[in-house]
């Protein structure tokens, strides 16, 4: 009798172990089962938030469930990753990243809000170059037709340029801060709030040089905006006659962006697939691609690999901040 009674007992307990993965397995190949949530840490209108809403559009028509985009801005993303990690780890909110949210933010505060490894990787997928920028009505930089000479002109007043960014600690400033230590030379930041506010304020000449968007072509075209340099390893094909940083006797120079899709490291591996396979599909849909393409590359980038990108750009600009002694607390 106690025997059998032993025996039940295992029984029923490796049945209910049994029903539970079935009901975990079921519920990861039901997913999507309710609206999916991009959640965005910077304003409307930026790159960032273009690509969210362009693959928004792609998610909803791929899973066959609603995706909405919510812009939870501040603190260089960090608001926004925080909500990304308050959240269950279900795949149904997903955070929309550009690469100093991961690269940058865990390595600046003393007491970091986040660490890289709190997300799992679903995919890199928009890459985009800065293109260096004076204007060229300016008294101080407007002589500078080219790179070299912009820096030379740096060079020979130290402390008396100046260049904007989109805020304390983002990668815009680091990429400057590169810039200074590989050229030599001792330009002083002017953050300001958002990419659009330098830009405003290099036309007005508050500043010497900003690091624009590719997407600004039109200001390069029309003589309002001068570009030196691109800061990608390769030209950008917006503007083939401008050359790279690195083709100016700085090898290696790169202090390209990223828009990338990352969840909850908690988020079961069969949903993460799921979702990478869905935002990847877009660069194989014409139109999606195309609307794409017109902010930046399409590496789409699988989780493994942008897993090693994360690491080797956070290695790199560990390295930039003891350079330059940079800090945000």
């Amino acid at each position: 009798m106690r025997r059998t009674l032993h025996t039940l007992v295992r029984s029923g307990l490796a049945l209910g172990l049994s029903l539970g993965l079935i009901t975990a397995s079921l519920a990861q190949q039901a997913w999507p089962n309710r609206p999916i949530r991009f959640v965005v840490g910077f304003s409307a209108g930026g790159i960032t938030d273009i690509v969210a809403r362009i693959m928004a559009e792609h998610v909803r028509n791929r899973l066959g469930q609603p995706v909405t985009v919510e812009n939870r801005t501040g603190a260089n993303g960090v608001l926004a990753a925080q909500e990304v990690l308050r959240a269950p780890p279900d795949g149904h909110t997903v955070l929309i990243s550009n690469s100093s949210t991961l690269t940058l933010n865990p390595l600046l505060a003393r007491k970091p809000p986040y660490e890289a490894a709190d997300f799992a990787p679903v995919s890199l997928m928009v890459s985009y170059p800065f293109v260096i920028a004076t204007n060229p009505t300016s008294e101080k930089a407007g002589a500078a037709t080219t790179l070299p000479e912009f820096l030379k002109l740096a060079r020979e007043r130290p402390g008396q340029f100046t260049y904007g960014s989109s805020g304390n600690g983002g990668l815009v400033h680091l990429g400057f801060e590169l810039l200074n230590h590989l050229a030599d030379v001792r330009m002083v930041h002017v953050p300001y709030r958002g990419a659009s506010a330098a830009q405003v304020a290099l036309l007005g000449k508050e500043v010497d040089v900003v690091f624009e968007n590719p997407t600004s072509v039109a200001q390069f075209r029309s003589g309002r905006l001068r570009a030196l340099a691109v800061t990608s390893p390769e030209r950008w094909r917006d503007l083939p006659e401008v050359p790279t940083v690195s083709e100016l006797g700085y090898p290696g120079f790169d202090s390209s962006s990223w828009v990338a899709a990352v969840v909850h490291a908690r988020t079961p591996p069969a949903i993460v697939k799921a979702l990478t396979d869905a935002i990847r599909s877009a660069a194989t849909d014409p139109a999606v691609r195309a609307q794409l393409m017109q902010h930046g590359n399409l590496p789409m980038l699988d989780p493994t690999q942008f897993a090693a990108k994360i690491k080797a750009e956070s290695d790199l600009n560990a390295k930039i901040i003891r350079q330059s002694n940079i800090s945000v607390d």
